[in-house]
């Protein structure tokens, strides 16, 4: 395993490291810790040592099973969590620093810890990013020992750069793949100036840059990746990246071709996103044992040529780009 620096917050973790939305099981089934358990030991014992959840994930039940899998470990492990998107309606005013502070005690107790390494605003409306008492809150959340660092999780790169204007954020978690290459354009130079800590989610856009699916895959009704695709329910852009699902399957056809046959085209995706020194690392998420070591097993993938690269780069230009460049 490599590790890099995340950013202001100091800590060396783990380049592809585990996010936990789904560590329960399939998105949409009912949460099961013995197999959460399974994937996080799985991932700490294979040199994972940071690990990301948020609240909502699963009602709660992915905190408390990060939080016991980590104590029972025994491992030297950063766990972020996230908050805010438990208001209802989500919507600006529903932001109160009194109700955010709730939202952290809760965390700890779920998490079982005294202090969190590392707490996100969760992808909050814009108009968030303009309230200063609310970064001010995590200050003085910070001064009680009850976080160690603030950071947001964000949907445009635009709330990003507004974000860390608070001397306060260390990390920005966003999307960023081979579908979605914004924010390498836009906002990781000032990252980099910045010594902001970027954290990577949705690297396979919603498993299409695994290259595993198809026209005829289907999705059970629990699953985002079936009741989200026009974004109905949250940001369409967490859903395969924002990009129409058949116009997918063609780039990702294309992709395959640049490589040997039998190529997993998970390897190239992650890889891909590490070529950014100004990554710290990526937040892939599994739902089993298995998934966490074909992930890892990326770090072994070689090198891309330079063709390669650039063919990736036509891909984009050509499939992806027109259609959702400019929304995230």
């Amino acid at each position: 395993m490599n590790y890099r620096v995340l950013g202001k917050t100091g800590f060396k973790v783990s380049e592809i490291s585990l996010g936990t939305w789904q560590v329960g099981g399939k998105w949409g089934s009912k949460f099961d810790h013995s197999l959460a358990e399974s994937i996080i030991r799985e991932a700490i014992d294979n040199g994972v040592n940071f690990i990301d959840t948020a609240d909502v994930y699963s009602d709660g039940e992915s905190e408390k099973a990060v939080g016991q899998a980590v104590r029972e470990s025994g491992a030297s492990v950063r766990v972020a969590t996230k908050c805010g998107r438990q208001i209802n309606p989500h919507v600006n005013k529903g932001y109160t620093p009194e109700v955010l502070r709730g939202y952290v005690e809760d965390s700890l107790n779920r998490l079982g810890t005294d202090c969190i390494d590392l707490i996100q605003l969760h992808c909050p409306p814009t108009e968030v990013y303009y309230r200063p008492e609310i970064f001010g809150e995590f200050e003085k959340l910070k001064q009680e020992g009850k976080i160690l660092n603030l950071g947001v999780s964000v949907e445009k790169v635009e709330e990003a750069i507004k974000a860390i204007e608070y001397d306060n954020v260390t990390t920005v978690q966003i999307i960023y793949n081979i579908f979605r290459q914004r924010p390498h354009e836009r906002f990781f130079s000032m990252a980099r100036e910045k010594n902001i800590g970027l954290i990577i989610r949705v690297p396979l856009a919603s498993g299409l840059l695994s290259g595993k699916f198809g026209p005829d895959t289907r999705f059970a009704p629990g699953d985002h990746r079936f009741f989200n695709r026009n974004g109905l329910f949250f940001d369409k852009g967490e859903t395969f990246s924002g990009v129409p699902y058949e116009t997918g399957l063609r780039a990702v056809a294309r992709l395959k071709a640049l490589f040997p046959e039998n190529t997993p085209l998970v390897h190239v995706a992650l890889r891909w996103i590490l070529l950014s020194e100004e990554v710290s690392c990526i937040i892939p998420g599994a739902s089993s044992p298995e998934q966490i070591r074909s992930n890892l097993s990326a770090t072994a993938f070689t090198d891309f040529t330079i063709e390669q690269v650039r063919a990736i780069d036509e891909v984009y230009e050509e499939e992806i780009k027109p259609l959702v460049h400019q929304l995230w």
